[in-house]
């Protein structure tokens, strides 16, 4: 089989699996084109990334990591795009370390079959999921909100420990929409749902930046009430 398309690499954070010092793999390639996508140069599947990483050569550095690391995150990209990533993810588990995803959920089926691999899973919530139009405003593809319905259908009920994540703009997410998302996740069982504010830092889409107030404190004292899990980030 093909080896996994790496097309990046941060050999340690400690902000992509919340609580974990962890290993960032980014795999290449992803079907959607989020308008504040921050990593565009992994969208394209055969883009060929600078200083491309070698798969064997990243698992003899990862053996090097033991004791200083508590796992792997594959991101990307969108990384269940790959065929070669449950192998990947097999090989990470075989050196004794803890695996972690961050998916957008765009294939169910995939992510079922990865579950006995997984610790922890970081979904991408891109817009109200009973609203095609809104995920399409984001995602730029008229389909698929659907599929990560089913994603979080699949994590709530797998046992795997997840959190849930929407990067909110106003322009993308009113504030009745971010109502609706925190109704969503509370029905859904998702136990933690993350408000990424978004920030233009190393982000194409022209989106101008967001005011301090939003959301506003009104709305964000709505959101704690309907969803328990959530939080905000701003960085």
């Amino acid at each position: 089989m093909t080896a996994l398309r790496v097309g990046g690499l941060v050999p340690f954070s400690s902000v992509d699996w919340p609580g974990q010092f962890a290993a960032v793999v980014f795999v290449q390639g992803c079907p959607w084109r989020c308008s504040y996508c921050h990593n565009p140069h992994l969208q394209q599947r055969e883009a060929v990334p600078e200083g491309q990483i070698d798969w064997p050569g990243f698992l003899t550095w990862l053996r090097r990591r033991k004791g200083l690391l508590d796992g792997v995150v594959f991101s990307g990209g969108e990384p269940t795009l790959d065929a070669a990533l449950p192998a990947a993810m097999a090989d990470v588990r075989e050196l004794g370390f803890q695996v972690g995803l961050h998916t957008a959920g765009i294939y169910p089926e995939r992510l079922q079959a990865l579950l006995p691999l997984l610790d922890w899973v970081g979904l991408d919530v891109k817009a109200p999921l009973i609203d095609g139009i809104a995920h399409a405003l984001v995602t730029g593809v008229r389909q698929g909100h659907e599929d990560v319905a089913q994603s979080l259908a699949l994590l709530a009920g797998s046992g795997v420990a997840f959190e849930c994540r929407t990067t909110a703009h106003p322009q993308l997410l009113d504030e009745a929409a971010l109502l609706t998302l925190a109704d969503q996740m509370t029905a859904a069982g998702a136990k933690r749902w993350v408000l990424q504010i978004y920030r233009d830092t190393g982000c194409a889409s022209g989106l101008p930046p967001v005011d301090a107030d939003y959301p506003s404190s009104t709305i964000l004292a709505q959101l704690q009430t309907r969803a328990p899990g959530f939080c905000v980030r701003r960085h």
